[in-house]
């Protein structure tokens, strides 16, 4: 099976790493892909967002199977391109990709499935945010309605930081979207979509705010781990029950079926869960993490997802243990992060690339906000977690910086139900 996974980050690294692990995985492409996916794949300099440039491309190197990672491509509609010349493709179409691409969209479909979520108004005009503000708090969540790549949100108890994140919004011509604060520790859940066929990963915990102890900024996610020591695996069920197969019935029912990977974002509650997002695709950095313990052929669920036989696909298997994903950070990110600096250190397993390239002289630089995601595994959280510290301590970029405390709180046993 000839694979082209489409994107440049550290999840399209975990993709790429987990397919040259099938057997089934005869030639492996990426566009445009990164250093470090240069060992593992034919790299190729695509604009991902154009669908004539991919499909060209997969149909020029006989792709059997395409897999998306980023969100842009696939609310763009750069899946329906490639199903309609016949090429498999994992990711939702650009009508299911709204489930992502739109905030008050996935309102919508969850109101009709019956889904717990945060109450929710949309504003789309400056003179209409004040009196919107009031009817929230005293915690405020303000968000982008449109992708913001996991940096259009702010949570705070300080309503002038609300309005002012708001204000700039509206100012750049985006609706905001205004929601009640959801309390509870919060899981990611990756699940493999097919129409109403739903197949759940292994869920995991990202930590979005860039400084150890959740504060400061949010950002794309400064790391993540799994299993949850803390989850009940009668509450992963109740999520897939009442919270992903009800998304996926519903759009099926409107003639958008979901086909590929659904990311369920939740705080698990006094009343159970709740859905804070959801997302297109596999996120970064959980995948890092949540692959890095998949025992099962990943080309072979994929594939499987892409072709509509995951009600076929055997029971997904898993490595015993845990995983941690810790992210180098560029300095100045999440803000416009300083690059072009040599790395140094990351060549060892467990070092995934993200926002990397080669200088003139084949030597790894920054490119990016978020640089790698290190990855340890161990048979418990301690174990992981000291292996993916001692692997990044070992990594050298200048201003570089990381959370200190990714999966700390879980191994503390300070998260609970």
């Amino acid at each position: 099976m000839r694979v082209l996974v489409i994107g440049s980050g550290g999840r399209e690294h975990a993709l790429l790493l987990g397919l040259s692990r099938d057997p089934s995985v005869t030639e492996l492409h990426v566009a445009p892909g990164n250093a470090g996916t240069q060992t593992l794949a034919s790299s190729h300099a695509v604009d991902v967002a154009s669908t004539a440039d991919v499909v060209a491309l997969a149909q020029r190197i006989s792709a059997d199977l395409v897999v998306i990672g980023p969100e842009v491509p696939l609310v763009l509609g750069v899946a329906d391109g490639l199903r309609a010349v016949g090429i498999p493709t994992f990711g939702p179409g650009a009508a299911a990709a709204q489930i992502e691409g739109s905030k008050a969209f996935a309102k919508e479909v969850m109101a009709a499935a019956g889904v717990r979520t945060a109450r929710s108004e949309v504003v789309d005009n400056p003179a209409k945010l004040d009196a919107a503000l009031d009817r929230f708090g005293p915690t405020w969540v303000v968000k982008d309605d449109g992708l913001a790549a996991g940096k259009g949100v702010v949570v705070t108890d300080d309503r002038s930081t609300a309005r002012d994140h708001g204000a700039e919004l509206l100012e750049q011509g985006h609706p905001v979207v205004l929601e009640s604060f959801l309390d509870g520790p919060e899981v990611s859940l990756f699940c493999l979509v097919d129409g109403a066929t739903v197949v759940p990963l292994i869920p995991a915990q990202d930590h979005k705010r860039v400084g150890d102890g959740d504060t400061g900024p949010n950002t794309g996610g400064m790391g993540a781990y799994t299993p949850l020591p803390w989850l009940p695996d009668a509450v992963t069920d109740q999520i897939v029950d009442e919270v992903v197969r009800p998304v996926a019935v519903e759009l099926e029912k409107r003639g958008t079926p979901f086909s590929g990977l659904l990311y369920a974002g939740l705080a698990i509650g006094a009343d159970g869960p709740a859905v804070v997002e959801f997302n297109c695709r596999f996120g970064d950095p959980e995948t890092q993490a949540v692959l890095a313990l998949l025992a099962s052929p990943l080309g072979e669920a994929l594939s499987a997802t892409a072709n509509g036989r995951l009600d076929q696909l055997p029971p997904l298997q898993w490595t015993d243990g845990a995983a941690v994903t810790v992210v180098l950070a560029a300095e100045n990110y999440p803000g416009r992060p300083r690059t072009g600096d040599v790395i140094t250190g990351a060549d060892v397993d467990g070092v995934l690339h993200a926002g990397t390239s080669r200088d003139a002289e084949g030597a790894v630089v920054s490119a990016g906000g978020r640089v790698l995601a290190v990855v340890g595994v161990g048979a418990d959280l301690e174990q992981a977690r000291a292996q993916a510290y001692e692997r990044i301590a070992a990594i050298r970029l200048t201003g570089a910086h990381y959370r200190t405390d990714i999966g700390q709180a879980a191994l503390e046993g300070r998260i609970t139900l």
